[in-house]
């Protein structure tokens, strides 16, 4: 079986937040450094390089933040099962308790919850109280390499919208260029992120939007200010 096929949701859906966060970061703080030094200075050499600066360490920021964040839950991941695993073979009754209430919160009656747990217990007892208590499948842990490598992707391909606008337009639309690129690559992200993660596409095209404009903004303001 490939390994995709034996990817769990959590594992898919964390590899899908990577990217979408990877890339709107890309888009938005490689337009940001545009605008803002852009508003600061008129020197096309320096604004280009500022944002090829940008999208590098923003690439490589994004990618090790994501590593210590994943491989911190995996960790966690880890020690919880080690800590059922003990309590499955030291204290068996407890561990099927709550495997009975599992089943008891979500409308099954007693008896039948008891059968269900006693049951479980005879086949796969850590299994069965790592999905039932903290929604684990064992052996299918959040890989930290994954979320960076999708993280230092998609952010590299985000902020080569805004990039390539300012340097490949004229000088005298190069800005609105820009703006369009961004507009069209956050709503391109916000619509990928909701057909992953099976959202509503209006309401995420429209919230990128808003937030993409509302960063060169800002930006501007900042560069105008300095």
């Amino acid at each position: 079986m490939k390994h995709e096929q034996q990817m769990t949701m959590e594992e898919k859906l964390n590899a899908v937040r990577a990217g979408v966060l990877g890339s709107n970061d890309g888009i938005l703080t490689v337009v940001g450094v545009i605008f803002s030094v852009g508003a600061a200075t008129t020197n096309h050499f320096t604004i280009l390089i500022a944002a090829v600066a940008d999208l590098f360490a923003c690439a490589l920021s994004m990618a090790s933040g994501e590593y210590a964040s994943v491989s911190a839950q995996a960790d966690s991941e880890k020690v919880i099962v080690a800590k059922e695993q003990q309590r499955v073979q030291q204290n068996p009754k407890t561990v099927m308790t709550d495997i009975q209430d599992f089943f008891i919160k979500r409308g099954v009656t007693t008896q039948t919850s008891a059968a269900i747990a006693a049951d479980l217990m005879q086949k796969a007892p850590l299994e069965t109280i790592l999905k039932t208590k903290y929604g684990i499948q064992l052996g299918h842990y959040v890989n930290p390499w994954e979320a960076a490598l999708a993280s230092m992707v998609s952010a590299t391909a985000g902020g080569i919208f805004p990039l390539l606008a300012i340097w490949l337009s004229p000088d005298n639309i190069k800005y609105l260029v820009t703006i369009l690129a961004t507009v069209l690559a956050v709503a391109l992200t916000g619509a990928l992120s909701a057909y992953l993660g099976h959202g509503f596409p209006k309401k995420a095209i429209w919230r990128n939007i808003l937030l993409g404009i509302l960063t060169i903004m800002i930006h501007y303001a900042i560069g105008k200010l300095f």
